[in-house]
């Protein structure tokens, strides 16, 4: 994963690829279907543990990202790009996290989906999958999510991969 993280080897300075202003990606989510849409912006981001926060008293959860840009891979492309994102939800009334010690701030972990199942209507469960097995689960009154970008981006030439 070197250069996914700003900080380490092949991350580079924290500019936009080019003199124009980046196209930051902003979108919401209010079903399902929504969050699907989201979830496929969002496969392969990286993180550390300590970029995950909860505001009970707020009913939030934020997650810090940095996200794998895949809306610009091209057939041919040998470069692509990361982007700063932040992925919040509202109406979040409990965190079940399991295989993720917060403890450990700097344990890096990949997003794999971000998903939901309904409970009673409108209220169910949102997924948070991460490589590996750690997931985050929370229980909401319904979804209500929004995923953003921020102005920070870097090249890496790192492309993500699964194994079969």
């Amino acid at each position: 994963m070197s250069g996914d993280l700003p900080g380490t080897p092949d991350a580079g300075p924290q500019r936009p690829m080019d003199d124009r202003m980046p196209e930051r990606l902003k979108l919401i989510a209010m079903d399902g279907e929504d969050l699907a849409i989201i979830s496929a912006h969002c496969q392969d981001s990286v993180l550390k543990a300590g970029d995950i926060t909860y505001l009970p008293r707020e009913k939030r959860f934020l997650v810090a990202m940095n996200r794998f840009v895949w809306e610009k891979v091209g057939k041919d492309a040998t470069s692509f790009e990361r982007r700063k994102a932040v992925l919040h939800f509202e109406r979040v009334n409990k965190v079940i996290a399991q295989g993720i010690d917060r403890r450990n701030r700097d344990r890096v972990l990949s997003l794999l989906a971000v998903t939901f199942a309904e409970k009673e209507s409108p209220e169910g469960m949102i997924e948070l999958s991460f490589a590996g097995g750690p997931t985050i689960r929370l229980e909401v009154e319904c979804v209500e999510a929004q995923l953003a970008d921020m102005d920070a981006a870097w090249g890496t030439s790192n492309l993500p991969g699964h194994d079969a």
